[in-house]
C-alpha cells in the first residue's frame, strides 16, 4: 500500500512550448517523451510503463473515449508504436485525433530514514502533437517535494532527499530541450518555481492542512 497521499491536483507542473524546438505530429511527439523520459529515468523519476490519451475531433471536442498502450514490451523508440496508437482510433470515428498523451509509470522517492519506495505516477509527463504547436508538461501529485506534508508538518530530511532530485532533472531537461520550462498555475497543494515547489508558508511551525480536499 502506497505510504504517500495523492493530491486531486496537482501539487506543481512545469510546461515547455515545443514550437520553435520541433515539429508537430505524433512520431516526433514520441521522440520527444522518449528524450524527456530517459531524462526522468536516470533520475529515478519515471520508469515508463504505459501511454494513455483521449480522443476528440474538431468542431465536437471530446468524445468521452480513452485509449492506452502498455510499454512493458517495448520502448517509446518502437517505430512501431505511432501506428498502434493510430490502430487505436475508435471504430466508426474515422475522423477523431488524439489528445496529448501521459507517459505512466512509477519513480523512486526517498522517506525520511533514506529508504528508497516505489511509487506509481510519482512523476506525469504529458507530450502533445498538437500541430498548433507540440509541447510538454511534467506534473507531480505529492508532498516530497515540499518542506511540508499535506498535513502541515515539516519534513526537513523527506524534502532533503527528493526536492533536489526533481530540481536536477528539470534543469536536465531545460537543456536537452532548448527551452526554459514555465511554471504551472499555483493550486491549492502547492505552488511551482523554476525548479521546484515554493516554500510552505509556516505558522506557529506548521504549513497548512490541505487534507480537507483530499
Amino acid at each position: 500500500m502506497s505510504l504517500l497521499m495523492r493530491a486531486p491536483k496537482e501539487s506543481g507542473s512545469w510546461f515547455w512550448d515545443l514550437d520553435d524546438v520541433t515539429e508537430p505530429g505524433l512520431e516526433p511527439a514520441l521522440t520527444t517523451a522518449a528524450r524527456m523520459s530517459a531524462v526522468l529515468s536516470a533520475h529515478g523519476l519515471l520508469d515508463p510503463q504505459a501511454l494513455e490519451w483521449s480522443w476528440f475531433e474538431v468542431g465536437r471536442g471530446g468524445l468521452g473515449i480513452d485509449s492506452g498502450l502498455s510499454l512493458l514490451s517495448r520502448s517509446l523508440g518502437d517505430e512501431k508504436l505511432a501506428d498502434e496508437i493510430r490502430g487505436c482510433r475508435p471504430v466508426g470515428r474515422p475522423g477523431a485525433e488524439m489528445t496529448g498523451f501521459v507517459v505512466v509509470g512509477s519513480g523512486t522517492w526517498f522517506d525520511a530514514e533514506g529508504i528508497a519506495r516505489r511509487e506509481g505516477r510519482l512523476v506525469e509527463l504529458l507530450v502533445s502533437p498538437d500541430s498548433i504547436g507540440p509541447s510538454a508538461e511534467l506534473s507531480v501529485h505529492h508532498d516530497v517535494w515540499a518542506t511540508c506534508d499535506f498535513r502541515g508538518s515539516p519534513h526537513p530530511a523527506v524534502y532533503a532527499r527528493n526536492a533536489p532530485r526533481l530540481a536536477a532533472a528539470l534543469r536536465e531537461l531545460d537543456v536537452m530541450l532548448g527551452v526554459e520550462a514555465e511554471p504551472g498555475e499555483p493550486t491549492y497543494f502547492g505552488t511551482s518555481k523554476a525548479y521546484g515547489l515554493e516554500d510552505v508558508e509556516l505558522l506557529d511551525g506548521r504549513g497548512p492542512d490541505l487534507t480537507d480536499l483530499m
